[in-house]
Formats: C-alpha cells, structure tokens, sequence
C-alpha cells in the first residue's frame, strides 16, 4: 500500500496502521458513516480500487485516475453516531491536486447500513448535494 509503520493516515486521523488500514485489510468494519468515509478518502489516496467498490452500494467498477494527488480532508459535520443508526450523512471538504492546478470535491454524503440492519455494513449510497 505504499505507507510504512507509523506513517500518517491521509485522511488525517492518526497514523495509518491504527487509522483506516484496519477496515483496508478488512480486520475491522467502520462503525459509523465517518469512518467508512475516511477510510474511502484514503482508499482513493492509496489507489484501492477494491476496498471502493466493497464499500459503495452500486458495487460497480471504480476508476482511480493516477494523476490525481489527494491533499486532504475536511470533515465538516456528521451524522450516525450510534449502533442503532441505519442511515447517515457526512458533509466534507476534499483537497486535490491535478494537472497544473489544485481544487476541492466538496460534498454531502449519503451513507446506509447494508439491508437496513443495525448490524449491516456501512455502504456510501450517493452524493446528495455540494455543502454550503
């Protein structure tokens, strides 16, 4: 994965290893939309085609464009904290480097629990609108 012991995450929680690599290497299963969030910003990061389409309810092919550089992320609010939560939104910012020049995926993120159950996996559903 290109990310040595201690390295930060680049979802900018900690370090990798404690970080998202957990739900990369399937040990853990995100709890919250948030975290299946930052781990899917730092499987884009790392170029982890599969992890993305595990984790999207489409479950088609992703394409990870290699001349895109991710900067960093914003999360600016979040839905979902409890067990008994089966649907969530993450509102965040995502900062890229392409080409010549830098930009932002700004969005607000739908997330449900696979099957509408308490105990489903999380899976990001769609973008719902850019936050204000």
């Amino acid at each position: 994965m290109g990310l040595g012991f201690g390295s930060a995450c680049p979802c900018g929680g900690g370090r990798y290893q404690h970080c998202c690599a957990p739900f990369h290497r399937g040990e853990q299963r995100p709890a919250t939309p948030e975290q299946l969030m930052r781990s899917r910003y730092s499987a884009f990061a790392l170029g982890l085609a599969a992890y993305l389409e595990a984790t999207h309810a489409g479950g088609g092919p992703v394409t990870i464009d290699p001349q895109l550089r991710w900067l960093g992320l914003k999360v600016l609010h979040s839905s979902a904290t409890t067990p008994t939560d089966v649907e969530g939104t993450v509102r965040f910012i995502a900062r890229y480097r392409a080409g010549g020049g830098d930009g932002q995926l700004r969005e607000h993120s739908l997330f449900q629990r696979r099957g509408g159950r308490r105990d489903g996996d999380w899976l990001y559903i769609r973008a719902l609108d850019a936050p204000e």
